[in-house]
């Protein structure tokens, strides 16, 4: 991807956003990195508890989130979370580090009926199936990555610059699965879920819990 470098990641923040019920009371952040995005979703809930397994990227999160973020060091595969808890579980880049058929089914036991969870993560390349997509991503990255140096240079605003904790992130290089077996998982664990592949190297998965 040449051309100058932008946040993938937060250009999809307004798409989760979207996604959260409203009123929304208890939101969970599900790999919170340094904190970027609670920050946002605390400006939409009562309630934010902010998880991530990284004990710098929770140091990063306390320094930046207002009063009503809790900042948790853990995993949600290992730390039990309080069933129906939560308004909307949301999570940005960190489901693909975790089993799918493992983690799908802790989120949906920990949202109350009627909750939302809504993720985006990294799909694995799945040529020549997509490759419109991954051309298309190529193509808008760059014209994307112009116009926001320019409108940061400008404005002064962020637009979706790296943030300095992005190199302290773990990142992985190969992830398990394609937007397609994501789906076909997901289809069976979390009946009536959404699953699409998105242009910037991402795919969403959204899914109502059903009201009792």
């Amino acid at each position: 991807m040449a051309g100058p470098e932008w946040n993938h990641n937060s250009f999809y923040h307004r798409f989760l956003v979207r996604q959260l019920p409203k009123p929304c009371a208890r939101v969970l952040d599900v790999g919170c990195g340094a904190g970027a995005f609670a920050v946002e979703l605390a400006r939409h809930a009562t309630q934010v508890a902010a998880i991530d397994r990284s004990p710098v990227m929770i140091d990063a999160a306390e320094q930046v989130t207002p009063g009503n973020v809790t900042c948790i060091v853990g995993d949600v595969l290992e730390r039990p979370l309080l069933a129906a808890n939560y308004d909307a579980i949301v999570s940005i880049s960190a489901v693909h580090h975790m089993p799918l058929d493992k983690v799908l089914p802790v989120l949906a036991d920990a949202l109350r009926p009627g909750g939302v969870l809504a993720v985006i993560a990294l799909p694995r390349t799945d040529l020549p199936r997509e490759l419109p997509v991954e051309i298309l991503a190529a193509v808008g990255h760059r014209i994307l990555g112009v116009v926001f140096t320019g409108l940061r240079t400008l404005t002064g605003g962020n637009w979706h610059a790296i943030e300095p904790s992005h190199d302290a992130m773990p990142v992985v290089l190969d992830p398990p699965l394609t937007t397609r077996q994501v789906r076909q998982q997901a289809a069976v664990i979390l009946p009536g879920s959404r699953v699409r592949r998105r242009v910037y190297w991402r795919y969403s998965l959204v899914w109502h819990k059903p009201a009792d």
